[in-house]
């Protein structure tokens, strides 16, 4: 019986007995093929216009269903306008795509119980989602005082059993930027959760061990993104400044994302995928006062399987991009399947459209791993 299989290009072992039974690793002469259950991305920004149309394909492509991001100009704080960006998405599709978006609402100071009901009834809004007042893309209308002035709607949001989705930084300005996470659930998360301790939490694109340990520590669940799984900060400004790899929650320290691979490569149910794929036209990134937000919408199915390969954790991926999810969110797994050969290709360096460029994570290198549908 092999137990494991070389692989000529990296002369890298892996435990084949892993898979045994499961049908779900196979070799085929020099490449190695692997069997998912079609992955969902619990957290995507899919924008509006000409750009949404551009990049809507591209996540189309490798996800069953997502979970769409409310921070539209104006933001999508009501369910009729989830209903109605929806519709949006569902018209600029590819033809035959099963794709579902899965809306969300952009919490305010003003969003009443009422409203929360309504989306529960919809059947279309599946999660609210929480922007600090000015913490990142679009955040301007976002909270500015969780407990003074949005607990009726959280306690109704516990009621429904409907999420909160967590941008988990401070904006206080005295509070450097590497922190912003580690003091957000020091004063704002912890005391939430033990408040009421009913309702479901998602801690979105986790950045620091900070985050992991609080996800470990209680019932609540994470997004993990490509890029704080593989960069740290010094991607900022290696071999000069790097506004591609410039996203909000901030790159962090390697001992964090060390720290982060460690928990995503575990087995934990606790962290599922969410790529935060975050498209702005390239004179937005490269500008004096450039846009926070990597597009990895591309290339994310085969960057987390480098981070689980590299972990010798191949075995452990499928939970995290098709099943973590959906069983967090009380949604059946997805019935289809996806192929990930291990052969090399190269990222574009650019998408061009109508309205300009925009460039991918890794735009220009060579990745190993790239999906297909079967």
């Amino acid at each position: 019986m092999i137990k494991s299989l070389v692989l000529p290009c990296k002369a890298l072992k892996f435990p084949l007995e892993k898979f045994e039974g499961r049908k779900q690793l196979r070799c085929k002469g020099p490449k190695m093929e692997l069997t998912l259950t079609q992955p969902d991305d619990w957290h995507l920004h899919l924008r509006d216009g000409n750009l949404l149309e551009g990049v809507v394909s591209h996540s189309a492509s490798h996800f069953g269903r997502a979970i769409v991001m409310p921070n539209l100009k104006p933001p999508v704080t009501t369910t009729a306008a989830a209903v109605a960006y929806r519709e949006s998405i569902l018209k600029v599709l590819p033809v035959n795509s099963n794709f579902t978006p899965l809306m969300t609402l952009y919490l305010t100071d003003k969003t009443s119980p009422e409203e929360i009901k309504r989306a529960r009834r919809s059947d279309v809004v599946f999660a609210v989602k929480l922007y600090p007042a000015g913490a990142t893309t679009n955040s301007q209308d976002g909270v500015t005082d969780l407990f003074g002035k949005c607990l009726p709607v959280l306690e109704e949001m516990a009621e429904q059993n409907m999420p909160l989705l967590v941008h988990g930084e401070v904006t206080d300005t005295n509070v450097d930027i590497f922190d912003r996470e580690k003091v957000f659930i020091e004063t704002i998360l912890k005391p939430l959760v033990q408040r009421l301790p009913q309702l479901k939490v998602v801690m979105e694109h986790i950045t620091t061990m900070d985050a992991v340990r609080f996800v470990e520590s209680c019932k609540e669940a994470a997004t993990v993104t490509p890029q704080h799984l593989l960069l740290n900060r010094n991607s900022l400004f290696q071999g000069g400044l790097q506004p591609h790899n410039y996203c909000l929650p901030v790159l962090k320290r390697e001992i964090h994302r060390e720290a982060i691979v460690a928990a995503v490569t575990s087995g934990s149910k606790r962290f599922f995928l969410g790529t935060d794929s975050a498209p702005h036209e390239r004179r937005r990134k490269e500008c004096p006062c450039g846009c926070a937000g990597i597009y990895n919408a591309p290339v994310a199915l085969s960057l987390y399987a480098k981070v689980f390969e590299d972990a010798g954790a191949l075995d452990k991926l499928e939970a995290f991009t098709s099943f973590n999810g959906p069983d967090f969110y009380g949604l059946p797994r997805n019935t289809s399947k996806i192929k990930m050969t291990r052969t090399p290709w190269k990222v574009p360096e650019s998408f061009s459209f109508s309205f300009g460029d925009i460039i991918p994570m890794f735009a220009g290198e060579t990745l190993e791993w790239q999906p297909s549908f079967m």
